[in-house]
């Protein structure tokens, strides 16, 4: 027996993401020294949820030719098969396999496929609230986060510095902060 749970102002839909109020984003470490961050400029959602919170469900995609690390050579770089290989795989993708609630927190877990390999992940998942915006939409808030290996996903360019040490770090963090509408 799947545990319901009460959620104040919680409605059942399906809901899409608003991209100005949005953003998919990640950062890894450089020269292991500090992090570099990034984001992806297109990417889109839909959350189904079900009468039972717990049974909510996401399908989500990132453009991988949108990330943005603020730098054109770098961005170029990452959309090779060095890092992501843009033309073969033009997208990230995430379907969640389910929703759970572990002690006061939440954790959606999911299938992620990054450059054509697929992972099971798990998102810490942070609530924001709901509300209404001025002109009647009723949106949801949120953020959730996960640490990837790039490496198990195939992303495993490198280069080794004079220094000692590599220039990319293997540990990838996503964040995920999102607005979304309900629909009709």
């Amino acid at each position: 027996m799947t545990d319901t749970i009460e959620i104040p102002g919680y409605k059942v839909g399906s809901w899409t993401i608003d991209p100005s109020h949005s953003e998919v984003s990640f950062s890894v470490r450089h020269m292991l020294i500090s992090k570099v961050r990034g984001k992806f400029e297109k990417f889109d959602a839909t959350f189904v949820t079900a009468p039972n919170p717990l049974e909510t469900s996401v399908t989500a995609t990132a453009d991988v030719a949108s990330v943005n690390t603020n730098d054109e050579n770098r961005d170029g770089h990452l959309r090779t098969n060095d890092f992501f290989d843009a033309p073969t795989h033009p997208q990230l993708t995430f379907v969640s396999t389910g929703v759970r609630q572990q002690g006061d927190d939440f954790k959606i877990d999911g299938d992620l496929t990054i450059k054509g390999v697929t992972k099971p992940v798990t998102f810490d998942f942070e609530f924001g609230g709901f509300g209404t915006d001025p002109y009647g939409n009723y949106k949801a808030g949120f953020s959730a986060k996960t640490e990837v290996d790039r490496n198990e996903f195939g992303v495993n360019w490198n280069a080794a510095l004079e220094t000692g040490g590599v220039l990319v770090g293997d540990k990838v963090t996503i964040t995920i902060d999102v607005q979304a509408v309900l629909q009709p």
